[in-house]
């Protein structure tokens, strides 16, 4: 990519505007730790866990309210892990080869000279075996490869055979080790983890929690990014569970509810998600059931009976699988309560429950977050419409209940609410039968957060309890959030269903805020979400504007027109980068403020948005260069935070910094490769660190090193910081 900044700024000014809110599907990058198969490195398996599991008996229940996946953290030593070392090269008849035994896949030749003509021949092929140390179970297959040296065949001479090295031959012998561990807990239903077990993707799911098939893979990665590629990609399997003992009269029956898109992306009508039972007879997996893609639908009932004897045996499992895109969290399906059992029968489909929908929404007026100190000095601020959303699962209608909110802190409750029932109830008398209610319960009366003790953050967990009086599943009957109050200001709830941005050159994005108290502003915590297309190399300017009559006014920080920032894509899903303001603090007063950034390119920059908090009258962007404002007309919010000085934080490399006095510059610049830098200042050069555009240090250079070299790296945005200095250089590759 190559970059011409200073056209773009020019160019704004007289610009024609025809950029819009963008809402994108998400493709989230890498996140950390594949709990199954952790790869060492890009280049094998080496110090890969290989997972077993107990077998579970019926029945088996997981509706998803809580977490019903395995914890795959085994380490080596631990009593249930075991180890076995796998060896590159082996003889046919599967011996490892000793180190000093190598190879050439080019070939390797006799020159033979007589009488002052030499002619050549390759020399006979060697047939060992090789492992493919990408995948596992570890594959051997037989190939040939050329002896590790060239001989030369000298006949006109007494000494005429001279047997010449390779000085690298590129076969060599090498090793990985694989663990093995077991893991038992019946409490545990599933062997793998590449679906998204989640509280907000869904639509009204009919319990709480669900689990969404998308085109990322357990670690957040997008199976082919970049691509329009589709195929399999997320697989929910089940442990082993013993049938052996049942025949097909009794009855067995698996359900399960299902919904296309929620709050995500709509799967196309030839996408899928596919139900496969396993025969361990055949070792096959067999196609069961499966529906296609299709707009968003209320969760739908599947209901099969079990009757081929050959499930009826002590290895048989179940598993779901999508057929969608792969290059994001696109084509998504939900899948809820998910049911095992025997002794059931075909009209056996009500899912009779009552079931909180969503986590309890935060009990704080206006915000999810706020600082401590803040809270402590006006602790005024309980939520005067808390929403809560439950739903009657029952077929009859059932009476409504009071419930309960209350407030834990260190594991002692501080104090209580009241649900009133009817409330509940949407100001009912009772339950109607399968219906999901909404309601809003005033949290401004009574307990307040409690101030003590004296401290800068402070999380509060928050148990809700609902019922109705018939038997049903208590699990849904309870909901477990936590109040957190930590040094920044936010309306979301920490979860992004799609992307938002503005498709427009210079085209900015503000969301306001009106801080309980004046203080200061230190930065802006971002969540960034990468779409199917990889941004984390555009550029934005962070920015901070007044005020003027409800919209965003003039511009009270910007960064330099030189030091643009970039999307920095997080090791995990809701993880935000702190964006510092640099070089100073901005004091802020009781008044409104906006935070967001100025882009550079057309391009969505794409902050995580969360659809499920509404915050009407808050985000807003313009087209224009800033001249014009308009409100946004999405349903959610950005995950935007303003990050504000606490004891904890004021110490952050934020504060006023003098410039030192240094003349040193970097030739050629923009470069294709090699990198110059021309030293000015008296003293010798103090040495430096390249930095990529996601603040990666990718290159230390010397104090005695004037020099170094970007052909191999990506083209892109570097800079180059002096140790133990703020005097950073700008370089264009």
């Amino acid at each position: 990519m190559k970059f011409s900044l200073v056209p773009v700024f020019v160019f704004v000014f007289g610009l024609v505007s025809f950029g819009q809110e963008v809402l994108s599907p998400i493709g989230a990058m890498k996140r950390e730790g594949s709990k199954s198969l952790k790869l060492k490195s890009i280049d094998n398996i080496d110090s890969t866990f290989v997972y077993s599991f107990d077998t579970l008996s019926l029945p088996i229940l997981d509706e998803f309210s809580h977490s019903k996946f395995p914890v795959l953290d085994a380490q080596p030593g631990d009593a249930n892990v075991t180890e076995q070392e796998f060896f590159y090269l082996t003889d046919l008849s599967d011996i490892p080869l000793t180190n000093d035994k190598v190879f050439s896949t080019t070939p390797t030749r006799r020159y033979t000279t007589s009488a002052g003509i030499t002619t050549q021949a390759d020399l006979p092929l060697i047939t060992i075996k090789r492992a493919d140390f990408q995948h596992y179970p570890v594959v051997y297959s037989q190939e040939q490869f050329y002896p590790p040296y060239d001989i030369f065949d000298t006949l006109d001479f007494a000494n005429d055979v001279d047997t010449i090295a390779l000085i690298n031959p590129d076969v060599k012998q090498d090793s990985i080790i694989i663990f093995f561990a077991h893991e038992v807990s019946p409490d545990k239903y599933w062997t793998d983890l590449s679906t998204y077990h989640n509280y907000t993707h869904a639509v009204n799911p009919w319990t709480l929690g669900v689990v969404t098939f998308d085109g990322l893979d357990e670690t957040g990665y997008p199976y082919a990014i970049g691509t329009t590629q589709t195929d399999y990609a997320d697989f929910l399997t089940s442990k082993t569970i013993d049938l052996s003992s049942y025949v097909p009269s009794d009855s067995i029956y698996l359900s399960f509810l299902v919904q296309r898109q929620g709050f995500g992306d709509a799967p196309e009508q030839q996408d899928s998600l596919v139900l496969e039972f396993f025969d361990q007879a055949s070792d096959e997996w067999d196609r069961i059931w499966a529906t296609n893609g299709g707009p968003l639908n209320d969760f739908q009932i599947a209901h099969l009976k079990i009757t081929n004897a050959a499930y009826l045996t002590n290895g048989f499992r179940f598993r779901f699988k999508n057929y969608g895109a792969l290059s994001g969290m696109l084509d998504e399906f939900h899948l809820d309560y998910v049911h095992l059992r025997n002794g059931s029968g075909y009209q056996d489909t009500l899912f009779k429950d009552f079931a909180f929908v969503y986590p309890i929404g935060s009990l704080i007026d206006t915000y999810t977050e706020v600082p401590w100190e803040h809270w402590v000095n006006d602790p005024t601020h309980m939520n005067p419409e808390v929403k809560v959303v439950v739903r009657n699962g029952s077929n009859i209608t059932e009476n409504n209940m009071n419930g309960s909110v209350k407030v834990d802190f260190g594991g002692i409750t501080e104090g209580t609410f009241n649900l009133v029932a009817q409330t509940l109830s949407g100001g009912n008398i009772n339950y109607a039968p399968r219906t999901t209610y909404s309601s809003i319960h005033d949290f401004t009366g009574g307990y307040t957060f409690s101030t003590a003790p004296p401290v800068n953050t402070k999380t509060f967990d928050v148990i809700g309890s609902v019922g109705a009086p018939f038997p049903n599943l208590s699990m849904n009957d309870s909901s477990y959030t936590k109040q957190v109050f930590e040094n920044v200001y936010a309306y979301d709830d920490g979860s992004a269903e799609a992307a938002y941005g503005i498709s427009q050159v210079q085209g900015r994005v503000a969301l306001k805020f009106e801080p309980y108290q004046a203080d200061t502003l230190l930065g802006v915590r971002i969540c960034f979400v990468p779409t199917v297309k990889d941004l984390s190399n555009k550029l934005f300017l962070l920015t901070v504007w007044g005020d003027n009559n409800g919209v965003p006014g003039a511009v009270l920080y910007e960064d330099q027109f030189f030091y643009p920032r970039t999307p920095i894509y997080e090791d995990d899903r809701g993880i935000y980068t702190d964006y510092l303001l640099n070089n100073t603090r901005l004091p802020l007063g009781t008044g409104a403020f906006y935070v967001g950034m100025r882009q550079i390119d057309v391009d969505p920059l794409n902050v995580g948005f969360d659809k499920n908090t509404i915050r009407p009258g808050k985000l807003f962007y313009s087209i224009n260069g800033g001249i014009n404002w308009s409100s946004s007309s999405q349903q959610g919010v950005p995950m935007i935070r303003p990050i504000i000085k606490t004891l904890d934080n004021y110490n952050l490399a934020v504060g006023e910094l003098t410039i030192e006095e240094i003349d040193w510059n970097v030739y050629p610049n923009p470069t294709t490769g090699i990198v110059n830098i021309e030293w000015k200042s008296e003293g010798m050069f103090p040495g430096a660190v390249l930095v990529d555009s996601q603040g990666r240090v990718i290159l230390d250079v010397q104090a005695e090193d004037l020099r170094f070299d970007l052909s191999d790296s990506p083209s892109g945005l570097y800079f180059l910081r002096l140790n133990n200095s703020q005097i950073v250089k700008k370089i264009i590759r």
